[in-house]
């Protein structure tokens, strides 16, 4: 189980969003929460939930840079247990990811942890609620990621140096992306 700190322990140099606390299962490793809430489309979690359904859509809101690729062959039923393989370049390295889907509660939530990738650590949460405050139904989604990095203190010193911001920096991709993805894929009307 990993515990995280209470909220405001930034350290110097990390973006909003950030923080840290002992990752119980990774010995050495301190976990680093990041809640990337993103205002969602004007459309109920029942008619968004789809587009991330498919996880070949992953590709579409990650930045080119990272050179993202779902490789695990043929259609992809989501469900709890499914295993999604992926390639991407970190920095200049090739890695390749496995995860695994551990909740799938359509059109609400679901969770994917790392099993094999360049993490100790990756534990992310989507999350979809619907808004009915302002007009037609809408939907707010967040992401919440809780990661290591391991490697003791040169995995401390990465993170300060550049994986805090590269994280932040997918999840700022994806927050001004998501919404014209979904309309390029049929998901959305034109605007």
């Amino acid at each position: 189980m990993v515990v995280v700190a209470q909220a405001g322990q930034r350290r110097a140099g990390e973006g909003p969003g950030f923080v840290h606390g002992r990752a119980g299962t990774v010995p050495g490793a301190h976990a680093h929460l990041h809640p990337a809430a993103r205002a969602g489309p004007a459309r109920p979690p029942a008619d968004v939930f789809p587009f991330f359904a498919d996880a070949r859509n992953l590709e579409a809101i990650t930045p080119p840079i990272l050179r993202f690729e779902v490789i695990t062959p043929g259609e992809i039923p989501m469900r709890v247990g499914t295993l999604i393989q992926y390639r991407l370049t970190l920095r200049g390295i090739g890695v390749n990811w496995l995860t695994s889907i551990q909740e799938w509660d359509p059109p609400h939530r679901f969770v994917d942890t790392q099993v094999r990738g360049p993490y100790a650590l990756w534990h992310h949460t989507h999350d979809f609620e619907e808004i009915t405050d302002a007009g037609p139904p809408a939907t707010r989604m967040t992401d919440t990621v809780r990661y290591a990095i391991g490697f003791g203190p040169l995995g401390e010193l990465a993170a300060r140096g550049f994986v805090h911001r590269d994280v932040a920096a997918i999840f700022d991709y994806r927050r001004e992306t998501v919404v014209e993805r979904m309309r390029a894929s049929g998901v959305l009307d034109a605007a």
